[in-house]
């Protein structure tokens, strides 16, 4: 079979993938005082000794990023992207405790597929949800999955060049603290069409739903 070029926007999917750290939280003391202006500062309780401060550390319900490339089944990997190793390839990340990626790409005769799932751990159940809502206002137009995390969201977009159709779906779920990103896209270089959006999004939706359970068994 002749190979066959692929569009620029397929191209720079391919090329390494470049991803950004993510940064850590650090919980900062203000400066000591000498010792014994401390002690005068401090309250005293009835016999004499002072009393500790009370400090409430943040409870995370997901401390590490599961393995993503285990995260979907080998049978709907087969399914979403025909051609593909079911094993996936993960992609370098700077902190894997916080942030994992795996990706599935695949040219099967004349039909392209790539699917991306990572798994993004926040310091706290407020922190992943500001970052959710932000995620969801920059790539309006899409709607809420229910039943998929504490929140679930999915979108859709068309995207033509030279003349190719490549349609990508995108879910996002927020599971307490962590998030999950779910890229799915496709192209046929014969008609020049892109896959329909329902399967797109369907497609999507189910890896999303299947990486929210594995990062969910993870916790346990």
């Amino acid at each position: 079979m002749r190979s066959l070029p692929l569009p620029l926007a397929l191209t720079a999917r391919l090329s390494p993938v470049v991803v950004l750290a993510c940064a850590g939280w650090a919980l900062t003391s203000g400066s000591s005082s000498p010792q014994d202006s401390a002690a005068e500062k401090t309250p005293k309780t009835p016999s004499g000794s002072a009393s500790a401060p009370s400090s409430t550390a943040v409870s995370k319900t997901f401390t590490a990023a599961p393995a993503p490339c285990g995260s979907v089944a080998a049978k709907t990997v087969s399914s979403l992207v025909p051609g593909a190793k079911t094993a996936g390839k993960e992609i370098p990340s700077t902190d894997t405790t916080l942030r994992r990626t795996c990706s599935w790409n695949a040219l099967k005769g004349y039909d392209y597929r790539w699917l991306d799932v990572s798994f993004e751990l926040m310091d706290s159940d407020d922190a992943a949800r500001s970052s959710y809502k932000e995620r969801v206002s920059e790539k309006s137009g899409g709607g809420a999955v229910p039943g998929l995390g504490d929140e679930g969201y999915s979108v859709v977009n068309l995207a033509t060049e030279d003349k190719q159709q490549t349609r990508e779906g995108t879910v996002l779920a927020r599971v307490s603290n962590a998030l999950v990103v779910v890229t799915y896209n496709g192209s046929d270089f014969e008609t020049k069409k892109a896959p329909s959006t329902d399967e797109i999004n369907k497609g999507a939706i189910k890896a999303a739903k299947e990486a929210v359970a594995s990062l969910k068994a993870s916790a346990n």
